[in-house]
């Protein structure tokens, strides 16, 4: 039987949409899957309760070289042998989940934002697909306008040593909540120590615009598909909302009601602004929604 683990990076002031996610952990996946959360130095006492045999809460620093210092009051981190340019926290969250992700023994990572919840049961089995981890890819998702996500193509294949990318549209990697491959995200990290000759945080944190899903995307796709091919792909295990205004309760009743059928997991952005109260009664209609059509 294949394995599982959950990874989320977080931080204080998520520290209420963490507790939704880590309890929809312990109701929807088995009782031998791990939450593996990781926060800074500053935000332990916070997130240590949550200490047991079902969550392991890690510090942000263990998962960078030691050469990393944090620049005080600024969300800025250096590495001391090339200090510029500073790592920004976005892009140090994102070290963090690939780093964290590599040092799981599990045959299958469910990467999890703080801000998504379980709505119905997960297995490593869910990940696979004729016996392959699935990968969340939408086609054509990223358009000219996107000039980030392009830029993010671009970046992810200088650093993989790829040719550019062609005129979009071109797939769409990111999500709140993916599997991710543990023993892919190793490769993937040593496949950026013989194309860069840096260690791979070193590589990775010196951009200032990248994106980890990306980077994981277009390595999977591009790379390891020259001999295995291109894996199967699923969008559907997250239902997220692209609104990141406020939602009142019945827009965020609607919302959960609209919960499809191959969903595991749903979100309403923490950057959206939506009471507490609204978001957990939309959390429990999703919940309701994913029994009654199971």
């Amino acid at each position: 039987m294949k394995t599982l683990s959950v990874v989320t990076p977080s931080y204080g002031p998520d520290l209420a949409h963490f507790d939704d996610l880590h309890r929809s952990v312990l109701e929807f996946t088995s009782s031998d899957t791990v939450h593996h959360v990781f926060v800074p130095s500053h935000d332990w006492s916070l997130f240590a309760p949550y200490e047991g045999p079902r969550c392991r809460v890690w510090l942000v620093n263990g998962q960078l070289p030691r050469r990393y210092v944090k620049v005080p009051r600024m969300g800025l981190w250096i590495n001391l042998l090339r200090p510029w340019p500073p790592v920004r926290g976005w892009v140090l969250q994102q070290i963090v989940k690939l780093a964290a992700t590599g040092d799981m023994r599990t045959d299958v990572a469910l990467v999890a934002d703080s801000d998504v919840v379980l709505v119905r049961p997960v297995t490593a089995e869910r990940a696979l697909i004729d016996g392959r981890v699935l990968l969340h890819r939408l086609e054509n998702g990223v358009h000219p306008l996107m000039t980030r996500h392009v830029l993010w193509h671009h970046v992810a294949r200088d650093l993989l040593k790829l040719p550019p990318p062609p005129e979009p549209p071109l797939p769409d990697y990111m999500s709140p909540l993916t599997f991710w491959e543990p023993a892919t995200v190793r490769k993937l990290q040593e496949r950026l120590r013989e194309t860069t000759g840096r260690h791979w945080v070193d590589a990775f944190g010196s951009r200032l615009h990248v994106s980890e899903f990306m980077l994981y995307g277009i390595y999977v796709d591009e790379v390891l598909s020259a001999t295995d091919g291109r894996p199967p792909s699923d969008t559907a295990i997250c239902h997220k909302s692209p609104d990141e205004s406020p939602m009142d309760l019945r827009t965020a009743l609607d919302f959960a009601e609209r919960l499809g059928p191959d969903a595991i997991g749903m979100m309403i952005s923490s950057k959206s602004g939506t009471p507490h109260d609204v978001r957990r009664a939309a959390i429990r209609h999703g919940t309701e929604v994913a029994r009654r059509t199971a």
